[in-house]
């Protein structure tokens, strides 16, 4: 399960999804790819704003390549919100309390 930020939208995924299939992407490139179906100028600026939350690197020239945030956000491990911290807890996690076993009664 992907946390993503109430900042981010659909094309972000897909976006982040093909840099780090193909190993790196243009706005073009990734407009034409026929997987992200958005407009070139569009892709641009979700890539820019991806760049600033960490998620994309810009190499110069239109290109840009996914982080290691990127990835741990593809693969689920990290959230995208603004005011959460990156990791996660895991909903399965069968180390943690139940809300029950935690407090004490009165």
């Amino acid at each position: 399960m992907r946390y993503s930020g109430d900042w981010m939208v659909l094309a972000d995924d897909r976006i982040l999804e093909y840099v780090r299939h193909e190993g790196s992407g243009r706005p073009k490139a990734m407009a034409d790819s026929g997987y992200v179906r958005y407009s070139r100028q569009y892709v641009h600026k979700r890539a820019k704003k991806l760049v600033e939350h960490g998620l994309l690197e810009h190499l110069g020239n239109g290109v840009y390549v996914i982080t290691e945030r990127g990835e741990r956000y593809l693969d689920g491990e990290i959230d995208t919100s603004k005011d959460a911290p990156d990791e996660v807890d895991s909903m399965f996690d069968d180390s943690s309390s139940s809300a029950d076993e935690s407090h004490e009664q009165v």
